[in-house]
């Protein structure tokens, strides 16, 4: 789907690094900057860590954001080019991105609450492994995993942290997210699991004083939990463009045919 206007109104917003700062102040002497509160585009200017902010910082802007690459790797990013910026954006694919909501409860009875663009994953925090019991839907599927972690991810966020720990590539707009265990013990060959994406995914841990374990929703880190809570967050809907010959949904297909 394309941008709905033909002349968009761009508020430029850029991580700390200096390529990134010198290319806000370019495009904003090019084009004028508009107000955020005015705008109907918001360009990010940085790499995937800087836009996984700001997705979160702007979940509540009506506005979609369009990003260019002035960081390393630039997944959910298009490229970085000064010419024909209005463009480029009119001319833009949107993406809409449903985000994982987790709730974490600790040891002492604290609950926190994120979102995830990427993945909730959950992290032994010592040398011994993690001991989780896996529900699905309020059932038990896995009454014990022996494991260094593990991730429920969106199809988004499938070729990051989640295709390293050897799960599944996702593609956009196939419903479902993905189970994936990190460096599991115990069942040894248990490779994870493709869920329907209304699924609710709740983790128990065991022996949490002697096997202590954190919860991790994209940057928001969780220590020492009892139990996790993931599922999908159908209200906050993310809006992100691509240029249409590298939108993310070619980006993700192309992945599951790199060496």
């Amino acid at each position: 789907m394309s941008l709905p206007v033909a002349s968009p109104r761009m508020a430029f917003v850029a991580a700390e690094t200096p390529s990134a700062q010198f290319a806000r102040q370019r495009l904003a002497d090019r084009y004028g900057a508009t107000a955020l509160s005015d705008a109907n585009v918001i360009v990010a200017l940085g790499g995937d860590g800087f836009m996984l902010e700001c997705l979160h910082r702007f979940i509540d802007h009506p506005a979609p954001i369009y990003g260019m690459n002035r960081g390393t790797v630039g997944f959910l990013l298009n490229d970085f080019e000064e010419n024909e910026l209005p463009e480029r954006i009119a001319r833009a694919v949107m993406v809409s991105l449903t985000p994982l909501r987790m709730e974490a409860v600790t040891v002492t009875g604290q609950t926190v609450r994120a979102l995830a663009i990427n993945e909730v994953s959950l992290l032994r925090e010592t040398r011994q492994a993690a001991r989780l019991r896996i529900r699905i839907d309020d059932m038990v599927r896995l009454d014990e995993l022996v494991c260094d972690g593990v991730l429920v991810c969106t199809p988004a966020g499938s070729t990051a942290y989640n295709l390293s720990a050897h799960g599944p590539i996702l593609p956009m707009g196939a419903n479902v997210l993905a189970l994936t265990p990190i460096s599991a013990f115990r069942p040894r060959r248990w490779r994870g699991a493709i869920l329907p994406h209304s699924s609710r995914v709740s983790f128990e841990v065991m022996e949490t004083g002697k096997r202590p374990v954190s919860a991790v929703a994209d940057y928001t880190e969780v220590r020492d939990i009892a139990a996790v809570t993931v599922h999908e967050d159908p209200i906050a809907k993310l809006r992100m463009l691509f240029d249409r010959e590298h939108h993310l949904e070619e980006r993700i297909l192309k992945e599951q045919f790199t060496p």
